[in-house]
């Protein structure tokens, strides 16, 4: 979304659509998840784990730290980093209550 069309919503609306942009790689997801099996933080080279080329990796750790998903120290092989927990919780209130909302359309098309 262009920044000229972004401006037209609410602050809300576009945090959510930029984490949810964010969440749409397949990659992401698997660091992520990976990083939440370990339940502690990382400081261990992903490329082995995840079977992705190092530069892959950082790009997405930059992208998942750009929305504020991670913390820590993202450069060079030696990274340490983890869920931002306070960050995880507004985005997983915020998405609950979206998909929340009662949608009663009695008629459609």
């Amino acid at each position: 979304m262009g920044i000229t069309k972004s401006d037209l919503h609410p602050d809300a609306y576009n945090r959510l659509a930029s984490v949810l942009k964010t969440l749409a790689h397949p990659a992401r997801i698997a660091i992520l998840q990976y990083i939440i099996n370990q339940k502690a933080c990382i400081c261990t080279d992903l490329v082995t784990e995840l079977g992705l080329a190092q530069a892959t990796i950082s790009q997405h750790l930059k992208e998942l730290k750009t929305v504020g998903l991670i913390k820590g120290n993202i450069e060079g092989k030696s990274v340490c980093y983890c869920i931002d927990e306070n960050v995880w919780r507004t985005i997983q209130q915020t998405i609950h209550q979206f998909f929340d909302q009662e949608v009663n359309i009695p008629k459609c098309c």
